[in-house]
Formats: structure tokens, C-alpha cells, sequence
């Protein structure tokens, strides 16, 4: 795609070419593709992927990651975000990009596999933070998470302070304020944009929480900040036999070999899940 990014997660088997070299596509595994790559696929049958094109400026600090990766751990999380992203484009799109941009900065975070921590953390525990991350912009209850992560009240608080060594309310308020933050200072969407994107009612109480939890207005986490300009609103189109359809958008530049260098802005366009099958 000549201006759009690509930001793909895969739930299959593949091989991947981008700008003639090749990738080995594995389930669990997510890639970004800059604009104007050569990027062809050669599918081994039934295969289907969550997918975003993306637009990025090229200011802010640059950083390199991987054409592609293990999501490990974090594959329930970002599946959690960029599903809904996808759900509530384009009715909702101050959401969707603010789901984009918290899988976007996920992704670019990402460890190598050497360095991750071995031990699995218990299955309701990584239920309870992917139903964290998938609702920050809605009310949310202990008894509910616990519910839904198949365990008691009790046992998840107990569970979730010996993973993470925070409560679960500790943790819903520290990813919100941490979204917001982030929000603030990356990119370019509305102060009632980001509010939303918190589940924060009005620009008053928002005004509020990070008065508390970060120690400034908004206006002034913002203006401590370099902003990026608005990206323009895209579509991404789908693709033929051996490449890929559509995505959410991202301008970034091409970095050392293997790698792509991308800088910090407002990821718009749309998205959604793509079904590929081997030609006969």
C-alpha cells in the first residue's frame, strides 16, 4: 500500500516476503509493513488474520522493532484491543484509534523472547488484565472480572496481587491514567476523545482524575509535550491471490534491514478480519 501502514496479527501458518526477503508466519505472531512495501503471502490454506492500516507522521522519537514477532504473552491483550477497535469503527473512531494507538505502543514494547519471564501467569489473571484492557473506556467491577476470568472475588484478588503485585482497582486506574498520559503526550486526538477513550463521563472529571493521579490538567501534560499534526482519515483495500487485504495506518520510515523505524501520531483508517485460502 503506497500510503498507508499494515499492522497484522496472525492466526495460522504462512510464508511472508516483504521487499524480497523472507518471513516464517506462525500463530501468536504480529508484523507492521511501512508504505510502499513489497509485502506477498503464500498461504497453506484456510488462514485468517486480525489486520489495521494506519497513518503516521514521521516526528516524535523514533523506534525500532522487528517486520515481525512473537506476541508471546501479549497475545491475548492485543487481540483484547484491536477487536474492539474493529467492532466500533467507524461509529465510535475516537475509540477505535485510541484502542489502535494502546496496541500500536503494546507492539512497540514487546521484549525478545530471551528476556521475557518464563513462569505463565495463571489463567484468570491474564482473563482478568485482557477484560481490563479490552474495557477501560467502560464501568468495570471486581465481582465482574472474576466472574467472566471463571473464579471468586477473593481468589482473583488473591491471584492478581501475587501475578502483578497490585489489586485489580490499583490496576484499572493505572492503565487508564497510564492510557491517558500517553494519549496526551503521543498524539493529536481530542481532549474529549481521550476522556472517552477512559470512560470518563465529561471534560470536568477528567480534568479531575489527572489533577490527582498525574499531577497536572490535561491542557498542561499536553502542552509539556511536542504534538503531531492530524493524519488524514484512510481506507485500505483488500489484496489478491499471495498478498494481503486491508489494515489500520501508520508513516513510518524504512529502518536498518529488517526492522522499520516508526515515529508517533494519530493512527485513523479502518480495519478488520481477513480470510485467505490457497488457490486450488
Amino acid at each position: 500500500m503506497p500510503d498507508l501502514w499494515q499492522l497484522h496479527l496472525y492466526g495460522y501458518e504462512a510464508d511472508l516476503t516483504v521487499n524480497g526477503t523472507p518471513h516464517l508466519i506462525r500463530p501468536g505472531r504480529i508484523s507492521p509493513a511501512p508504505p510502499g512495501t513489497e509485502v506477498r503471502y503464500r498461504y497453506r490454506g484456510r488462514s485468517e488474520h486480525l489486520y489495521v492500516h494506519l497513518r503516521l507522521s514521521t516526528s516524535g522519537t523514533p523506534r525500532s522493532v522487528p517486520v515481525i514477532q512473537d506476541a508471546g504473552p501479549e497475545l491475548p491483550l492485543l487481540t483484547a484491543q484491536l477487536r474492539p477497535a474493529l467492532d466500533v469503527w467507524p461509529n465510535t473512531a475516537a475509540r477505535a484509534a485510541a484502542e489502535v494507538w494502546a496496541a500500536l505502543w503494546r507492539v512497540a514494547q514487546l521484549t525478545p523472547p530471551t528476556t521475557r519471564d518464563t513462569q505463565a501467569a495463571h489463567p484468570a489473571v491474564v482473563a482478568a488484565v485482557a477484560l481490563i484492557e479490552t474495557r477501560l473506556a467502560e464501568p468495570l467491577t471486581v465481582s465482574e472480572i472474576a466472574k467472566t476470568a471463571g473464579v471468586s472475588h477473593n481468589h482473583l484478588t488473591r491471584l492478581f496481587r501475587a501475578a502483578t503485585g497490585e489489586t485489580v482497582v490499583g490496576s484499572i486506574r493505572a492503565r487508564r491514567m497510564e492510557r491517558a498520559r500517553h494519549f496526551l503526550r503521543a498524539t493529536t486526538l481530542t481532549l474529549p476523545a481521550v476522556a472517552a477513550s477512559l470512560g470518563i463521563p465529561d471534560l470536568q472529571a477528567f480534568n479531575k482524575v489527572c489533577r490527582r493521579e498525574l499531577g497536572a490538567a490535561p491542557r498542561c501534560i499536553r502542552a509539556a509535550q511536542t504534538t503531531t499534526d492530524n493524519a488524514p482519515l484512510g481506507h485500505g483495500d483488500g489484496g489478491g491471490e499471495g498478498e494481503d487485504a486491508g489494515a489500520v495506518g501508520v508513516v513510518v520510515g524504512d529502518g536498518p534491514t529488517g526492522e522499520a523505524v516508526a515515529g508517533e501520531a494519530d493512527p485513523l483508517g479502518c480495519g478488520g478480519r481477513a480470510v485467505h485460502r490457497r488457490p486450488a
